[in-house]
């Protein structure tokens, strides 16, 4: 299939925003052929985005639960592990009925789609079917993900739990079931966190990391203070939480890690050796009263930082809402550093564009697929009108001003299309 777009083009190359107007696209078979002011030779119907509208590299969440959309919104009155076996543990109980699951995972997908995430990163449960589910819908659906079948064996209610044999055993059959590298819906490895994961089970995951080496991993690290002390006591031997998934042999590459509010200036630097990514959840840090993640040390770092939701410890599925967070989020590290009498270089609107997009690509270890619109890339995009929803163009405005609007003010009534590896995956133009 053979497509020409014209219009206005908005992404970031190694982190630099770029704005390409009046410009047209070739995309041939899913990929980019052509990006460029001249018009090359086509055959068929132009697709034409004019006056106020955008097209950008699709969002890319990098830590969502799926099945905790269920709850989205409440108990923020909790503090996380209080949270987690008061909400989190009876609901994603519930997904060993693998009808009840599909309801969810449905709606889950479908509202991820709408708010214009082109590639989600999912922790499912500890149940198969479910998690097999969730993975066939993303395909079905044009989704681009990373499914993880959730392991944990230890310090979890006994009505939510796995044994060490059954959880190694079931995250090997679930990763082995992919058998199409080429396929947009691929596993995760995902240990829950340290707490609920025994040495036992960490290491029969590094076996299958071992065989499948091009595999990602996911999990938790250093989201609040009480979390960091119990993992202290569980790993004595180990320096800090980061160093526990180097100990097992799950920090590489292909490890992205929630959170990372309260890293260690030794635990940047392993992740920068390592080439482990955080994913930061801005919106869930703050409705958890976790912390405050001060993303530009991580980036001065050198460590890999994408964007996540984190529903349901963050309230909403959209990664317009985690861009406004993350910009937040800098401001208050931005009061902190003048109390302390510091300088201090905010993150700003191309900053959490890049994280929710490039940034995200490279944190998942598909940069070299997507993220933004070098030629030879898969075209994942999603095209925004900025005329309408909560937003309001009174003239054609510069393009700067609309990515501000935006990622401001923008919701899931701005995104017309979505398209995944060419594929228009969802459309509310007329």
């Amino acid at each position: 299939m053979s497509q020409l777009f014209h219009g206005t083009f908005v992404h970031t190359v190694d982190g630099k925003l770029e704005i390409l107007e009046n410009t047209y696209m070739h995309v041939k078979d899913g990929k980019i052929e052509y990006i460029g002011k001249d018009k090359p030779a086509f055959e068929g119907e132009i697709q034409e985005f004019g006056e106020n509208k955008l097209i950008m590299p699709g969002l890319i969440d990098c830590h969502i639960h799926a099945p905790q959309y269920v709850f989205a919104g409440c108990g923020f009155d909790l503090p996380l592990l209080e949270w987690l076996n008061t909400y989190t543990f009876p609901a994603e109980s519930k997904f060993k009925e693998v009808d009840y699951a599909k309801r969810i995972y449905k709606a889950v997908v479908d509202r991820t789609l709408s708010s214009g995430t082109t590639t989600a990163c999912y922790f499912a449960t500890i149940h198969t079917p479910a998690s097999h589910f969730l993975a066939e819908e993303c395909k079905k659906r044009g989704q681009r993900a990373f499914i993880g079948k959730v392991s944990m064996d230890r310090n979890s209610p006994d009505f939510y739990i796995e044994t060490t044999e059954d959880a190694i055993s079931k995250a090997k059959e679930f990763v082995d079931s992919f058998k199409d590298p080429e396929s947009i819906v691929q596993p995760i490895v995902t240990p829950r966190f340290v707490p609920t994961c025994t040495p036992a089970l960490m290491k029969g995951l590094h076996e299958i990391i071992e065989k499948h080496p091009h595999c990602l991993i996911q999990s938790h690290v250093s989201e609040n203070l009480g979390e960091i002390a119990w993992v202290k006591e569980l790993h004595p031997e180990c320096p800090n939480y980061t160093s526990v998934y180097e100990e097992f042999g799950l920090l590489n590459q292909h490890t992205i890690l929630a959170h990372g509010v309260h890293l260690t200036d030794e635990e940047l630097k392993l992740l920068a050796k390592t080439g482990g990514a955080i994913a930061h959840c801005p919106s869930s840090n703050f409705m958890l009263y976790s912390g405050i993640c001060d993303v530009r040390r991580l980036l001065d770092a050198g460590v890999k930082v994408g964007l996540g939701t984190d529903v349901a410890g963050g309230p909403s599925p959209s990664m317009i809402h985690a861009m406004q967070n993350a910009l937040i989020c800098s401001r208050a590290n931005l009061f902190q550093h003048r109390k302390d009498g510091q300088e201090y270089k905010l993150l700003e609107t191309a900053d959490v564009f890049y994280l929710a997009t490039e940034g995200g690509a490279n944190a998942l270890s598909i940069g070299d697929k997507v993220g933004n619109f070098k030629v030879g890339k898969e075209f994942d995009a999603i095209v925004a009108d900025m005329n309408t929803g909560l937003c309001d163009c009174f003239t054609k405005e510069k393009t700067t001003d609309l990515l501000d609007k935006f990622v401001q003010r923008a919701d899931d009534r701005n995104i017309i299309r979505v398209y995944v590896r060419g594929n228009l995956v969802k459309s509310t133009a007329k």
